[in-house]
């Protein structure tokens, strides 16, 4: 891998691709997400009637498949997704590491000095560590059919079998010493509400371990190859205040050098800790990291938190910044509401966050209860037609006056003209879907020789700058906290979320496989369009 551009770009790829890993297979009825694909839904009957014949293609097995009619195939499933979703330890490369009793008890708060440098106090009797073999269930709903809404089913007859993931927090013993530990923090990516949250409490954590050597890693990436950008002292009285504010304390950027390029830069300032926030992109150049440090043999540990305010990270409940997102974006959809219901024929058009997944518009739809309709990137619609959303708004305007209309950013890209270009992250870089409403509809009303009233709200931006909300702000706590447990347990290539309201590790390259989507077969999208009443545009 030559930077870490290709390593970002992976989810752009990773999006379209036609082959997915047994937890894959049980998405909605093995249903596939490839965006505004034509072909969706033969390529469903397709693996479906590959279902029906015995046998699952899984491409993380190495193109191995599932049979059904080995009567073992549940003992294989589990003992394969045990393989896949078991987490680098240090000791993989290290065997002879040398472990330590923890320095993290909180009955016992003495501060760590060089005479604990053989042994750390550490209250024995305190039953507040997570042993290593403490696990959490992936799957919670056992669903007895494949046509109940959202069923997520293995096999052509729904059949359960547990998947358990590991559970996260402080271990009993812990393979660095605090005082050998240089630990560093980088934001890469966009602005997300929460950012100095985690930042914060990941530079307090480490305290309370022990470590003296804290640095922020300025800019991203970036900041590992630019020799203007110099690391930032971190310590409790830094990070004490700056989750009263939005944005990031270290500053953000997209891309960034070459992998090998910032494991020398890590090497030469002695990191042996390195904490990554960000979403799919900055987690496949973490892995690429990891891996890295691992064929160097180097003691490192690469630990990340998944920041996207899109919601779009896989097997997690909710990533932060996301219900922040929500909650913002009310104001918005109020001022739209406000503006369309005030005119005569008006109408509210907002434009909110989600390139490839629609839940920050799904769940803002849903909480406002002022939308008519919700466009998202996972269910295709017409504009024109008998069906269309013009004659549907049409529609609205006959019988209640005035319409508010709320789009994903990443809905409806088939309309737009493509360019090709990509930003820094090899993220395509999408039209302007909102834009494109509104002259549609100007243009659809004035054809018809009937009044309209546009208006235009975008707030993507002003949402992204916000300090977290209270939700947020607990989550980013928790972790932050659990991304340095990680690190001190030895734990390397990981990330930590939360997964049936519990805190989990799971391996890098389980979460980007691809992005997260909304399930239009989903109880919540049924529920958006209950609330919106809006038809099928098709």
């Amino acid at each position: 891998m030559e930077s870490l551009s290709p390593a970002i770009g992976q989810k752009a790829i990773l999006r379209y691709t036609t082959t997915y890993s047994y937890h894959d297979l049980f998405l909605s009825s093995v249903r596939l997400r490839t965006v505004r694909n034509p072909n969706r839904v033969s390529r469903r009957l397709r693996i479906r009637v590959q279902a029906k014949s015995g046998a699952f293609e899984n491409s993380a097995a190495g193109g191995g498949c599932i049979d059904f009619s080995d009567p073992n195939w549940k003992l294989k499933y589990q003992r394969e997704f045990e393989a896949r979703f078991n987490i680098p330890h240090i000791t993989d490369v290290f065997p002879d590491a040398v472990e330590y009793p923890s320095t993290f008890c909180l009955k016992m708060r003495t501060p760590v000095s060089e005479e604990f440098a053989e042994g750390y106090p550490s209250d024995e009797k305190w039953h507040g560590y997570i042993n290593n073999n403490d696990r959490v269930l992936l799957k919670v709903i056992n669903y007895s059919s494949p046509t109940s809404a959202g069923a997520e089913c293995i096999d052509p007859n729904c059949s359960w079998v547990e998947q358990w993931v590991h559970r996260a927090g402080p271990r009993e013993k812990i393979y660095f010493k605090p005082e050998e530990v240089k630990a560093a923090i980088v934001t890469c990516g966009g602005l997300c509400p929460g950012l100095n949250d985690v930042i914060r409490h990941i530079v307090i954590t480490l305290e309370i371990y022990g470590v003296k050597k804290i640095v922020g890693i300025p800019f991203g990436y970036r900041g590992f190859s630019e020799k203007d950008l110099a690391e930032m002292p971190l310590s409790r009285k830094v990070v004490q205040n700056i989750h009263l504010s939005g944005g990031s304390l270290l500053g953000v950027s997209r891309g960034g050098p070459k992998v090998s390029d910032i494991v020398d830069s890590i090497q030469e300032r002695g990191i042996n800790m390195l904490f990554v926030l960000g979403g799919n992109g900055t987690h496949a150049g973490a892995n690429a990291i990891h891996d890295e440090c691992r064929k160097r043999r180097m003691k490192v540990a690469v630990v990340g938190v998944p920041k996207t305010i899109d919601n779009d990270i896989m097997l997690m409940d909710k990533t932060f910044g996301f219900d922040t997102a929500v909650e913002e974006a009310q104001r918005a959809i109020n001022s739209a509401y406000i503006e369309a219901h005030s005119a005569y024929h008006g109408i509210g058009i907002v434009k909110l966050m989600g390139r490839s997944s629609g839940f920050i518009a799904m769940q803002a739809s849903l909480a406002s209860g002022q939308i008519d309709i919700c466009l998202i990137p996972e269910v295709p619609f017409n504009l024109h037609g008998p069906h269309g959303v013009l004659r549907h708004l049409k529609y609205l305007l006959e019988t209640k006056g005035s319409a508010v209309v709320c789009a994903a950013e990443g809905a409806g890209q088939d309309f737009l003209e493509k360019t090709n270009a990509k930003d820094a992250s090899g993220n395509a870089v999408l039209g302007d879907i909102g834009v494109y409403l509104q002259q549609e509809i100007k243009k659809y009303f004035k054809e018809m020789g009937e009044t309209s009233d546009v208006k235009y709200i975008d707030p993507t931006y002003m949402i992204r700058a916000c300090r977290a909300n209270a939700s947020d702000g607990i989550l980013c706590t928790v972790l932050g906290q659990n991304a340095v447990h990680g690190a001190f347990a030895g734990y390397s290539g990981i990330t930590v979320g939360i997964c049936n309201t519990h805190y989990v590790y799971f391996p890098i390259p389980e979460v980007i496989s691809k992005p997260r989507v909304v399930d239009p077969n989903s109880r919540m999208w049924h529920r958006c369009l209950t609330s919106t009443g809006q038809p099928d545009f098709l």
